[in-house]
């Protein structure tokens, strides 16, 4: 893998020497109600010099760190599966040289694909899920990959009670009901979470985050806004104690710059990238 021209800021080191490997999934082809997440990746990489590499919040800087910046695949359009199995290669080969993968999205399907090649790695693999949304649809309009669906094909891979879902506010109540048999549900805020990094600890975790768990009146640049969401600061919180645990890899998904003219919620995502690569250093 050589150097990307365009990366997200503090991560030019080369592939060889980095940890950890960002690579964007520009897909939207599921999504429900409004497009454009798939230039949701290219736009947090531009707008990421408007922040610096330094977090205050952790004292940590992201040039002390390798991370490399593979750049956005080339994904298809119309062909769901062959775009999972892209991912599916991608994250594959990061892990088998030791690395940490992290996706941008895109849309919360692509979360399908990098858990896909997780599993292979770690199969004792736990998800932790901050999201506005179950996901735990059995299928959407008679499709059983979705956006909608994603959580629900994952763990047909993992199982149950590996499933640790925060934030959670929308969804049918079917899937609520289902989720209190499989899943580790905890609506509307991150209570519960210290108890959950407690139980993980040691264990292998995947980490999701759908940017949509945040409210609308701070995030409005996303696909399927819901109000009653979280603030940023909590967001924050919630990140720095995930990263306690053993992070294997990781997302972040559902940015749909177009959204928000004013360029605020890509400025929130950028930022919020910027402390979720710290935190697992």
């Amino acid at each position: 893998m050589n150097n990307n021209v365009e990366v997200f800021i503090g991560c030019e080191s080369n592939y060889e020497d980095s940890n950890v490997v960002l690579f964007g999934a520009p897909f939207d082809g599921t999504t429900s109600y409004r497009p454009g997440t798939r230039f949701g990746s290219k736009a947090i990489r531009s707008e990421s010099f408007g922040i610096e590499t330094y977090s205050p919040y952790q004292d940590k800087d992201l040039e002390d760190y390798k991370i490399f910046d593979y750049g956005d695949l080339e994904l298809c359009f119309g062909n769901t599966e062959r775009v999972l199995k892209d991912i599916e290669e991608q994250a594959d080969t990061i892990f088998n040289d030791e690395k940490i993968p992290g996706m941008m999205g895109g849309e919360h399907l692509v979360t399908l694909g990098a858990v896909r090649a997780a599993v292979k790695k770690y199969p004792d693999l736990n998800i932790i899920h901050f999201d506005a949304h179950t996901d735990l649809r059995e299928e959407y309009l008679g499709e059983t990959l979705s956006h909608a669906t994603v959580m629900r094909r994952i763990h047909d891979i993992v199982g149950d009670n590996k499933i640790h879902q925060f934030g959670i506010r929308s969804g049918e109540r079917k899937e609520f009901y289902w989720a209190k048999e499989h899943t580790n549900l905890n609506k509307f805020n991150f209570n519960g979470l210290e108890e959950a990094v407690k139980l993980l600890q040691g264990k292998p975790v995947y980490f999701t985050i759908d940017l949509d768990v945040l409210d609308p009146s701070e995030f409005c640049g996303t696909g399927t806004p819901e109000a009653g969401g979280v603030s940023f600061t909590e967001l924050l919180n919630a990140i720095i104690e995930v990263g306690k645990l053993n992070i294997v890899g990781f997302d972040m998904v559902e940015l749909s710059p177009i959204y928000d003219q004013s360029g605020a919620s890509t400025a929130i995502a950028c930022k919020i990238l910027r402390e979720l690569l710290l935190s697992i250093q």
